[in-house]
């Protein structure tokens, strides 16, 4: 791929495409949903691969885990090679290793060789990830372009899960579990194909990589979200569990001060001098704490307790996407009058409202259009304000240099949010459910239920006083780069 070295050309808007950066963004907005989309694909035909490969629960559990262990692990350090090295180069890259790893995992002739491919998949989405939202910014100028274009993108990777999961037990239903990673590498496949002819061309930096915070903070995030995927099967008292968390709170507080005075850090502390960027981060852990713990036992509830098939629990939450896509978009367009910090605060209380009031109460016979929709709906309202406003808040006040590893720390902390909320939540429904009964199961949900809106709500109030001030009113003013 064609490098330059000038600096001022990372910073060109639509001349950098050729005059085609809604076209780029498509080819972006792709790749976002073949990464965030496969997890729910993926989910939906676990039952399938795990009566086919004849593999236990806890074996089927490391499809899942693998994935997640190098996605979150690697992220880190996807950013920072995307800003070094070239933005294009890594998006490349990565998509290319996500859509061989597919290819792999749809041959697997055992549990091994899949479970290697899921963490092929991971790595590759940890590349392409954070590239594909520095190229948007890149792309778009500050103002009310970029906030229509990081509102679509952003779209369309928060509902790429609800469709996921109809996209998936279909696909499984009529050819089997292979056929979600064949579809899997057929879009990859398309996306790499369109790099060359819709991207702007990378640009290497004279900038050392920091080999050594690299490795400390991959293996202490991998073990992060490890010992927490860990947790919620085994319990936290597990000594897997325990080992791999001390371990990971260590590397994590070796990997900080190292780069408090590393000359070249992975991760420039000074991003989090903006405010934007503190509250997106605060943002992306209790937003996927509730919202990824809630989707983890929604279709429990409603296929254990109600009766619904895979397909019809899916199908349920399909008014998530369409939701989230219009909430976005609206979002978007309000961002410049409003601010970011005011609508992440807003998009929080409703994730708060939907999760912890709404599906709270869900009875044992509960009726889809009384009991389960407006909960998904408010809900869905929520992740699309907040998730719009927390994206274009991960780079605010961060020189365009540093886009790639600001956009990477906010998918980190998504992720750490999230395998918590699974983990919790599901720690919270167990201690709270005294019988096998459905009541008794139920019980259960409406505790965990009530503690991920909890966790939203805390959030909103800590984002929604940051919003109060005169610098967090002028949020819709501050410019996204700096110096």
């Amino acid at each position: 791929m064609t490098s330059q070295t000038a600096p001022a050309r990372q910073r060109s808007v639509a001349s950098s495409s050729g005059g085609r950066p809604w076209a780029a963004l498509v080819i972006l907005a792709a790749a976002l949903a073949l990464d965030s989309g496969s997890v729910a694909v993926i989910n939906s035909a676990l039952p399938d691969i795990g009566r086919d490969m004849n593999m236990s629960e806890a074996t089927l559990q490391w499809t899942m885990t693998a994935y997640a262990v190098a996605f979150a692990g690697f992220l880190l350090l996807g950013g920072r090679a995307a800003d070094v090295l070239g933005r294009r180069l890594c998006f490349g890259v990565g998509v290319g290793l996500f859509a061989v790893s597919a290819v792999c995992a749809a041959v697997a002739p055992d549990t091994a060789v899949l479970i290697a491919a899921r963490a092929g998949q991971g790595l590759g989405a940890a590349l392409s990830g954070p590239a594909s939202l520095a190229l948007v910014t890149q792309l778009f100028p500050e103002g009310p372009q970029r906030n229509k274009a990081l509102a679509i993108y952003t779209s369309v990777g928060a509902s790429s899960f609800s469709i996921g999961l109809i996209l998936g037990g279909v696909l499984t239903d009529a050819f089997g579990w292979r056929s979600v990673f064949i579809v899997s590498t057929a879009i990859g496949t398309a996306v790499l194909f369109s790099v060359r002819a819709t991207l702007p061309a990378s640009v290497r930096r004279p900038q050392s990589l920091d080999v050594f915070g690299a490795v400390v903070v991959t293996a202490g995030l991998a073990l992060a979200v490890f010992g927490v995927s860990r947790a919620s099967t085994e319990g936290w008292g597990a000594t897997d569990v325990v080992v791999a968390l001390v371990a990971a709170v260590v590397l994590l507080l070796v990997f900080v001060l190292w780069e408090r005075r590393t000359a070249s850090p992975l991760l420039p502390l000074s991003i989090f001098r903006s405010g934007p960027v503190r509250a997106a981060t605060l943002t992306a852990v209790t937003f996927f704490t509730a919202l990824l713990g809630m989707l983890f036992l929604a279709p429990l509830y409603m296929q254990g307790i109600l009766g619904y098939s895979p397909l019809e629990s899916g199908a349920a939450i399909v008014p998530m996407g369409i939701l989230v896509i219009v909430s976005a978009n609206t979002a978007g367009r309000l961002m410049a009058r409003v601010g970011q910090r005011p609508l992440m605060a807003l998009g929080l209380l409703l994730i708060a409202v939907g999760v912890g009031v709404l599906w709270a109460r869900v009875p044992l016979d509960g009726n889809y259009w009384v009991d389960i929709l407006p909960g998904v709906a408010v809900m869905s309202v929520g992740q699309g304000i907040a998730f719009a406003a927390m994206t274009a808040a991960s780079m605010t006040g961060v020189p365009q240099e540093q886009h790639g590893v600001a956009s990477g720390f906010n998918v980190t902390a998504q992720q750490v949010g999230g395998s918590m909320g699974v983990a919790v939540l599901v720690t919270v429904a167990n201690a709270f459910t005294d019988g096998t009964g459905a009541a008794d199961i139920l019980r259960g949900y409406h505790a965990a239920f009530i503690t991920g809106g909890a966790v939203a709500a805390a959030g909103a109030l800590v984002v929604g006083l940051s919003a109060l001030g005169r610098k967090g009113r002028a949020d819709a003013l501050q410019p996204t780069e700096a110096g």
